[in-house]
C-alpha cells in the first residue's frame, strides 16, 4: 500500500520537472525534453504500482468477505491521506490524496497518454522556437491533472482545475506570435472561466451543506439525508455549468475547436486523456451529489442526461462540415464526451468511465495519426489538399483506420464496448428508461461512422491533392501511434460481458475494480443486450454504408445545397455552428461592449479631454500672464535698472579715475578717516 498512502509523488514528480526544464533545460541535451520524459514516464510506472497494489487490496477485501460468516459483502475504502493546511474560523483545512479504483484507472490513462504525447513531441516540434518552453508547460499541464485525479477535497480539486485551466491557455497560445492562435487561447480561458464561476459556487454551496470541502464527507452527507435535496440540486447545476465549459457540453463547447490552434499533441493530450474529461471526471468524483441532485434514479429525464444526450448529436453534425482535420476529431471528441455525459446522467457511471478509458487511446491515436499526416503531407490540416495518402504513408493510415473504426464502435474494437454499454444503461440500467436519451446516442452511432467514413477518404483515398510529394513520419511519432491503435484494439477485454468473457473471473473486471463500494449510490448495471448491441452495429455499419456510397463510389445526391434552399440553410446552419460565435460575440459581448464604449467614449471625450483641455488653457493664461507681469514687468524691469544703475556708477567712478597720485592718496585718506570715526561711533 505504499504507493497508494504515497500517491503525491506521482504529480509531483513532473511538476518538480517543470521548474528542472525551465532553469536548466536549455542548457542540456534535448533541450529539457528527456528530463519531461523521464518524469511523466516514472509517474506512470508508479501509477501502475498504485493500480496493483488496489486490485490487490479489493481482491484480499473480497476474499476476507468470502471467508466471513453469512457472507458479509465486501466494500473497500477508499485510501486518504491528509495534513493540515490551514486554519480559520474554527474550521481546519486539509490538504491530501485520495485514492481509489477511479483514480488509479485516471492516473493511468493520463500518465501513458502523455508519456506517448512527450515522445511524439521530440520530433513533431523539432527545432521550434519555444521548444523547451512547450516540455515545460506539458510537464505542468499533466502534473495538474494528475493532481486533479488525487484530490481529496473540493477545494484542492479547484485549485487543479484553474492549473489546468492555465496550462492549456499557455499551450494552446504557444505559437502565439499569431493572431488566431492567440484568440483560440483567450477564448478557451475565458470561456472556461465562465464555467468556473459555477464550480466556485458548487463548491461553496457543498460546503455550507455538508459542513466540509472533503469529498467523501460530501458523499456521504448527500446519501446519508444530511443535504436537502434543493441545495444538492442547485449545487448539481452550478456545477454542471463547470462541466459544460471544461468538457466541452452544450452550450459551452464552442471554444474547444478552435482549440486546434496549438500544436497537434497538445490537441492529443488535451481532447484524450486530460483537459476535457476534467468535467466527466468531476460528475464521477460528486456523482453522489448529482444522483441525488437530478434523482437520476428515479427518473427518466434529467438535466445532465439531456446536456449530454443533445452534445453527442450537435457535435456529430457539425464533424460533417468540417475541411480541417483536427477539427473533425474536435467536434468528434465533443460528441464522444456527450456520450460520457450522458451515461452518468443515466446512472451509467461504469460505461461512462470505461468509456472514458477507451476514448483516450483512439482520440489520441487519431489526433496523433493527424499530426503524421500533416507532417507527412507538407504541413496542412485541410482535407481538400490530401487524399490518396494510404500509398505514401501506410503505417499513418492502417493505425488512423483502426482508431476511426474504434470510434464508429465496430466490433470487437474498444469503442464498441464502452459505446454499447451506455447504450444499454440508458436502456435498462434505472427504475424508468431513458428512451429520449437511447434514441438520441443511436443516432449518433451512425453519425459518427458516417462522418469518420467521410475523413478517411477525403484524407486517404482520391488523388493526392497538395503540393510536393508526402511521405511516412519517422520512427519517433508512428511508435506512439500504433501503441494507440494497439490499445484500441484490445481495451475492451477490460469490461468484457459475461456473455463474452473466458469465465466469470475475467468479467467485468473494469467495474470491478474501479467503481466505488462505499459512500456511492446503488447503482443497476444493464446485462449484455445482443439485440440492442445488434443495432448500434447495424447503425455503425450503415453510416459507413452510406458515407462509403456516398464518397467512395460517387453516388447520392450532388449540388442539393445550391439547388434546394431548405438543404442550403441546412448547411450554413452547421457551418456558422449554430450561430453560437454571433450570439456569444456579436449579440451578448456586443450588447455588452457597445453601451459600454460609448459610455467611455462621452466621458472620454466630455470629462476626461475636457479637463485636459481647460488645463491646457488655464495655463496658456498663466503662461501669458507671467510673461506680462512677472517676467516682463518685474524681472526684466529690476535687470534693466541694475543695469542703468551699473551704467551710471560706472560713469561716475570713470572720472575719478584721473591717474594722479596725489589725488588717489587724497582719497585714500579721506576713506580711511571716515571709517576710523565710524568705528570710534559705534564702537
Amino acid at each position: 500500500m505504499w504507493m497508494l498512502t504515497h500517491a503525491w509523488i506521482i504529480p509531483a514528480v513532473p511538476a518538480a520537472s517543470f521548474f528542472v526544464i525551465l532553469l536548466v533545460g536549455r542548457r542540456l541535451p534535448g533541450k529539457g525534453a528527456p528530463i519531461g520524459i523521464l518524469a511523466v514516464g516514472s509517474s506512470f510506472v508508479m501509477s501502475l504500482v498504485a493500480a496493483s497494489q488496489w486490485i490487490d487490496r479489493v481482491d484480499t477485501a473480497e476474499d476476507a468477505a468470502e471467508g466471513a460468516e453469512h457472507g458479509a459483502e465486501h466494500g473497500v475504502e477508499a485510501v486518504v491521506r491528509t495534513i493540515t493546511w490551514f486554519e480559520n474560523g474554527g474550521v481546519q483545512i486539509d490538504v491530501g490524496t485520495l485514492v481509489d479504483g477511479l483514480a488509479c484507472m485516471m492516473l493511468v490513462t493520463v500518465t501513458l497518454v502523455s508519456l506517448l504525447v512527450h515522445i511524439y513531441s521530440t520530433r513533431y516540434l523539432e527545432g521550434d522556437r519555444r521548444y523547451t518552453h512547450y516540455f515545460a508547460f506539458l510537464s505542468l499541464f499533466t502534473a495538474a491533472m494528475l493532481t486533479l485525479v488525487v484530490a481529496e477535497s473540493t477545494l484542492m480539486l479547484l485549485l487543479a482545475w484553474e492549473g489546468v485551466g492555465l496550462c492549456s491557455f499557455v499551450l494552446i497560445g504557444h505559437w502565439w506570435e499569431d493572431k488566431p492562435n492567440t484568440d483560440a487561447a483567450l477564448k478557451a480561458f475565458i470561456t472556461n472561466r465562465v464555467g468556473d464561476i459555477g464550480l466556485i459556487v458548487g463548491v461553496i454551496m457543498l460546503f455550507w451543506g455538508a459542513g466540509s470541502f472533503d469529498i467523501l464527507d460530501i458523499n456521504r452527507t448527500v446519501l446519508e439525508g444530511g443535504m436537502s435535496h434543493t441545495v444538492a440540486l442547485v449545487a448539481s447545476c452550478a456545477l454542471l455549468a463547470a462541466v459544460a465549459s471544461k468538457s466541452g457540453q452544450f452550450p459551452l463547447h464552442t471554444w474547444l475547436p478552435d482549440a486546434m490552434a496549438g500544436p497537434t499533441p497538445v490537441s492529443a493530450l488535451i481532447h484524450a486523456a486530460t483537459m476535457v474529461v476534467a468535467g466527466v471526471f468531476l460528475v464521477a468524483r460528486l456523482y453522489p451529489v448529482f444522483f441525488e441532485g437530478f434523482s437520476i434514479g428515479s427518473s427518466g429525464f434529467n438535466l445532465l442526461a439531456f446536456i449530454g444526450a443533445l452534445t453527442t448529436i450537435i457535435g456529430a453534425l457539425l464533424a460533417f462540415v468540417q475541411v480541417d482535420i483536427k477539427r473533425v476529431l474536435a467536434y468528434s471528441t465533443i460528441s464522444q464526451l456527450g456520450y460520457m455525459v450522458m451515461a452518468l446522467g443515466v446512472g451509467a457511471w461504469t460505461a461512462a468511465m470505461f468509456h472514458l478509458f477507451t476514448h483516450a487511446f483512439f482520440k489520441a491515436g487519431l489526433f496523433l495519426g493527424a499530426g503524421s499526416v500533416s507532417h507527412g503531407a507538407h504541413h496542412t490540416f485541410d482535407m481538400r489538399e490530401m487524399g490518396g495518402l494510404r500509398k505514401d504513408m501506410p503505417h499513418t493510415y492502417r493505425a488512423f483506420l483502426i482508431c476511426s473504426i474504434a470510434l464508429a464502435g465496430i466490433p470487437p474494437l474498444a469503442g464498441f464496448w464502452s459505446k454499447d454499454e451506455i447504450l444499454a444503461g440508458a436502456a435498462h440500467g434505472q427504475e424508468e428508461a431513458y428512451v429520449v436519451m437511447l434514441i438520441m446516442g443511436a443516432v449518433t452511432a451512425l453519425l459518427t461512422a458516417a462522418y469518420m467514413t467521410r475523413t478517411v477518404y477525403l484524407t486517404f483515398f482520391g488523388s493526392y491533392r497538395g503540393e510536393g510529394h508526402p511521405h511516412e513520419s519517422p520512427p519517433r511519432m508512428l511508435v506512439p501511434i500504433w501503441i494507440l491503435s494497439g490499445l484500441a484494439l484490445i481495451a475492451g477485454v477490460a469490461n468484457l460481458p459475461s456473455d463474452f468473457a473466458p469465465s466469470d473471473d475475467l468479467a467485468h473486471r473494469f467495474e470491478h475494480y474501479v467503481e466505488p463500494t462505499t459512500f456511492f449510490p446503488p447503482l443497476e448495471h444493464a446485462e449484455f443486450d445482443f439485440g440492442l448491441a445488434g443495432m448500434s452495429v447495424a447503425l455503425a455499419v450503415a453510416g459507413i454504408l452510406l458515407g462509403g456510397f456516398y464518397y467512395f463510389a460517387g453516388r447520392g445526391p450532388r449540388g442539393l445545397t445550391e439547388r434546394n434552399p431548405l438543404a442550403r440553410a441546412g448547411y450554413r446552419f452547421l457551418e456558422n455552428k449554430y450561430y453560437l460565435d454571433h450570439l456569444y460575440t456579436d449579440v451578448i459581448i456586443g450588447s455588452i461592449k457597445r453601451p459600454v464604449a460609448r459610455a467611455a467614449y462621452w466621458f472620454n471625450q466630455r470629462v476626461i479631454d475636457g479637463a485636459v483641455n481647460g488645463a491646457g488653457v488655464m495655463s496658456k493664461w498663466l503662461g501669458n500672464w507671467t510673461y506680462r507681469f512677472i517676467d516682463q514687468g518685474v524681472v526684466d524691469r529690476a535687470v534693466n535698472l541694475s543695469g542703468t544703475g551699473a551704467e551710471g556708477s560706472g560713469q561716475v567712478l570713470r572720472r575719478v579715475q584721473t591717474g594722479r597720485v596725489q589725488q588717489y592718496a587724497v582719497l585714500l585718506f579721506a576713506g580711511a578717516a571716515v571709517l576710523a570715526a565710524i568705528f570710534i561711533i559705534v564702537i
